[in-house]
């Protein structure tokens, strides 16, 4: 019996077929039944770990687990312990509210999660006991003997021991963007993961051709598995709104903790009680407490969620929303992200120096032909007989489809065949009209080990041959045309050259055969001396949004890089076109990382922080390129569509997947990019900025007007005065009226100027210099405000304090319905803000005055809040009082911005 250990760490790629045999005590007829079904035994079902669901009671208990809602809970304990029940139901009401909504937004994300498992829940085609037969692919085990075949998903890990034209779609595991051709031959120890073309991992898909291979890994031993394992284990990275929302919850809380404390000694030297002391105090502690804060964040959180659901990313947890808006970094991975993933043919090139640019991209025939010293499109392809030749032999010696229907396009079979056929559309040779008006004899269909594709068919009366294929390959079925010396030399570094640019290349030949087809000889022995024709280049190319995304990356200060599993020479292109890399950088492969050492190696950290393209890079390598940027103090987006990104996800401050990714990326990233479009991952930095923009504008509201309610409490203090509001009063103004209308804040429109700021540092908390001067002086004139006021009703007036405070709510109201106005903008003009662009804004003012005006006629309110109706002109004349505190903060600014001018 084999053992799990005895197997775990060989290298497969580099055993011969016969010793993997006898390694696996397996043969060519399979294992029989009955060891299967001990080693089924040993090694455990084919299929990654059940993941954990999270279950709605986990998500409330996330949402209760907040620094800010501790400090509730506790103003709300302090609440009950003096009597004031009232004022420990609101608490709790709005603690209620901010749970609902969270749960809510959250609950919706995970639901829309896929299962780690669909990767290998599929059925394969074994052989046991010298017999084919049909299993579940979590039965299959070390052994085993697999058939592949087009189509097929690869359901563990496999030793090729044959194939026959075998493609594989390897590119969820490597970044490969190409789908590898594999064959049987021992290959060296130290051989990536990208280039074993002698093993087939789970979950990738056959795409041609037909294969056989011996299980040599199952479930969490397999690549996929490993991978899985190591994004389980991964450490994630905290967003950064919930670092500076702990590190302002801190600060709250020794700010209540020292004005208590001073309030306390005040009070006391002034002979006061202790129990109408500790009254005081929690008063005090109400006021400083910005009690609306919570659902106001999450609710701008859930309004900036749903307006990047618009622009195509879908955000899974609410605290990620801001953390594309700080990242410093993103680390973008290139096929289907920066390009479209759809081959497209670019160029043609003649021997005689003529070549053609076409325009367009991915599977279709949207686009032009343009010689390339001449802008203007084609207006007849008489003029240029070979480009007719040319096309015609892609057409006939192609075994795909694309066609368009109900509007659509739509295509089958390989990539390469799909672009030639939307090249002939371009030119306007339809594929259909081609083939049914060129009788067809015969084809040689692409295999690998050929590299070649032929077709056979009569056009003018004679038989005629041509094939495309690798060029050194067509190039041997060519005679080199009179006076031409090293032509094929030539032809081979031309395609060297672009080869080296990132383009795959084929060659195209025709030639007339002598006589008629012999029917008893094979195809590929009658093939006659070609005349060259010409190269077509193909490129995966750009995304048409991708080089102006980069480039508003650059003016937000934000540095796009890549890590690529690709060739270095495709990514290096790549990055070049778009302004990532330029041409004095050198692409970092995963080689070359090796050879620099340990990541924690000066030589290794500065092979990462010099580069901008990583190349064939393995998913641990990515891993260790996220951490050392992040350990060097950058905030790291990373993208990412496969199995070989979940680690980088999983560690990276924030994951972003790809709608067309594997399971396995969706289940880790944070956000989700339903369009795999870089320009939309942008677009959510911007979205992300603009939500930071509107939390602090929150915030600025809520503690601004706490601050004024403290300097308030101080100012009658030190006067000797009572107590201007109660209790039950503040709480109404943090959480009913001020509640109603910071609402209206989330909905702000961002700022032209947003994405020309350069990133916040993840470090740098939400109170920066000009936000913390316009808190305490817009806190200190509203307070100022509101207390002289008062002094003047109760000392001038000798107003009864129950109906002076009636009056001094009132005022605050006013002043939270003004003074949001002013939060709408640290520097700019409230009156050159447009009101259109928030509506919300005037409903939700006009809803928190009328809230209040209403309660003052309800009785149970006015018993509640000891308030009562006034006349209509002591409305106006408070109305009026308030509407300063614009002109104030106005002046601010225009001070503020002369003094320290925006960068």
């Amino acid at each position: 019996m084999i053992k799990k250990s005895s197997i775990s760490d060989k290298k497969w790629h580099s055993i011969g077929e016969e010793d993997v045999y006898n390694i696996l005590k397996t043969s060519a007829n399979g294992i029989d039944t009955k060891e299967a079904k001990v080693r089924l035994a040993n090694f455990g079902p084919n299929k990654l770990p059940d993941k954990h669901k999270i279950s709605i009671w986990k998500i409330i208990f996330s949402q209760l687990f907040n620094p800010l809602i501790f400090i509730l809970i506790a103003a709300a304990v302090a609440s009950i312990l003096i009597g004031e029940g009232e004022d420990a139901i609101f608490i709790f009401l709005v603690i209620l509210i901010n749970t609902i909504i969270g749960t809510y937004q959250e609950f919706n994300a995970e639901k829309s999660a896929a299962s780690l498992q669909k990767l290998l829940r599929i059925r394969s085609k074994v052989k046991r006991n010298n017999t084919a037969q049909h299993l579940d692919s979590e039965e299959l085990v070390p052994g085993d003997l697999v058939y592949l075949e087009s189509g097929n998903k690869v359901p563990a890990d496999l030793r090729l021991v044959e194939t026959l034209g075998l493609e594989i779609d390897e590119s969820f595991l490597t970044g490969e963007s190409q789908a590898v051709i594999k064959n049987t031959d021992v290959i060296k120890k130290d051989t990536v993961v990208a280039d074993r073309k002698n093993m087939a991992f789970a979950g990738s898909t056959v795409m041609s051709g037909r294969g056989m291979g011996i299980v040599v890994s199952t479930g969490l031993q397999t690549e996929v598995g490993k991978i899985a394992k190591n994004v389980s284990e991964g450490e994630s990275a905290k967003p950064p709104l919930i670092h500076r929302m702990e590190k302002f919850t801190k600060n709250i809380a020794y700010i209540v903790i020292v004005l208590s404390v001073i309030l306390a000694m005040l009070l006391r030297f002034q002979g006061m009680d202790m129990a109408s002391i500790f009254f005081f105090v929690v008063a005090l502690a109400v006021s400083a407490i910005p009690e609306g804060l919570p659902v106001s964040l999450t609710v701008a959180l859930a309004v900036a969620t749903k307006r990047m659901a618009k622009r195509n990313v879908i955000v899974r947890k609410l605290t990620s929303v801001e953390s594309l808006g700080s990242c410093t970094v993103i680390a973008s991975d290139k096929t289907g992200t920066l390009t479209v993933n759809q081959q497209t043919v670019k160029k043609i090139f003649f021997p005689d120096g003529l070549a053609f640019n076409i325009t367009g991209e991915g599977y279709n025939g949207e686009g032009e032909i343009l010689p390339e010293n001449n802008s203007e499109r084609l207006t007849s392809l008489d003029d240029y007989p070979e480009l007719i030749k040319i096309i015609e032999v892609s057409i006939l010696a192609n075994e795909a489809g694309l066609e368009i229907k109900n509007g659509l396009w739509q295509h089958f079979g390989d990539a390469m065949d799909v672009a030639l056929l939307g090249l002939g559309i371009k030119a306007g040779m339809s594929p259909l009209t081609i083939r049914n008006s060129i009788e067809s004899l015969g084809k040689i269909p692409y295999e690998s080990e050929k590299k070649y594709a032929a077709a056979f068919y009569k056009r003018g009366g004679s038989i005629h041959c041509g094939i495309k294929g690798a060029v050194e390959t067509v190039l041997d079925y060519c005679k080199a045309p009179e006076n031409s010396y090293y032509f094929k030399e030539k032809i081979l570094q031309q395609a060297n050259d672009l080869a080296e640019k990132g383009y795959r290349v084929l060659a195209f030949a025709e030639g007339e055969v002598a006589d008629s087809l012999q029917s008893g000889s094979e195809l590929e022995n009658q093939i006659p001396i070609l005349e060259f024709i010409g190269l077509i280049c193909f490129i995966d190319p750009l995304r048409a949004e991708a080089k102006s995304a980069v480039e508003k990356c650059k003016k937000a200060g934000v540095k796009v890089i890549m890590i690529t599993g690709d060739h270095p020479a495709t990514a290096g292109n790549i990055a070049r076109e778009l302004g990532i890399h330029d041409e004095n950088q050198t692409v970092v492969t995963g080689k070359m990382l090796s050879q620099a050492g340990n990541p924690d190696t000066e030589a290794y950290r500065e092979s990462v922080a010099s580069a901008s393209v990583f190349a064939r890079v393995s998913p641990q390598q990515k891993l260790e390129i996220v951490d050392v940027l992040i350990k060097a103090g950058e905030f790291v987006a990373v993208t990412g569509d496969g199995v070989n990104d979940a680690p980088a996800l999983r560690r990276a401050n924030l994951g972003v997947a790809m709608g067309s990714g594997t399971d396995v990326a969706k289940d880790v990233g944070a956000m989700i990019v339903v369009d795999d479009n870089f320009s939309s991952i942008v677009a959510g930095v911007e979205e992300g900025r603009f939500a930071y923009d509107n939390v602090r504008k929150v915030i600025y509201l809520l503690v601004s007007t706490g601050a004024a309610e403290v300097f308030m409490f101080i100012m009658a203090i030190i006067a000797g005065l009572p107590l201007p509001l109660l209790a039950v009063q503040l709480l109404w103004l943090n959480l009913v009226t001020n509640g109603i209308q910071d609402k209206a804040l989330a909905f702000e429109a961002g700022e032209p100027e947003t994405m020309r700021r350069k990133p916040r540092k993840p470090s740098e908390g939400i109170f920066n210099q000009i936000m913390s001067k316009q808190i305490l002086v817009s806190g200190f004139i509203i307070g100022a405000m509101a207390f002289g006021y008062w002094y003047y009703l109760i000392n001038y007036l000798k107003m009864e304090e129950q109906y002076a405070r009636n009056l001094v709510l009132l005022l605050m109201v006013f002043l939270q319905n003004f003074h949001i106005f002013n939060c709408r903008s640290e520097r700019k003009s409230t009156f050159r803000i447009p009101l259109v662009k928030n509506f919300w804004l005037i409903i939700l003012v006009i809803a928190a005055q009328g809230v209040h005006i209403v309660s003052m006629h309800i009785p149970f309110m006015q018993e509640l809040l000891r308030i009562h109706p006034i006349t209509l002109s002591e409305w106006g004349i408070i109305l009026t009082l308030a509407l300063p505190i614009i002109f104030a903060m106005e002046i601010f600014k225009i001070l503020y911005n002369k003094l320290k001018p925006q960068l």
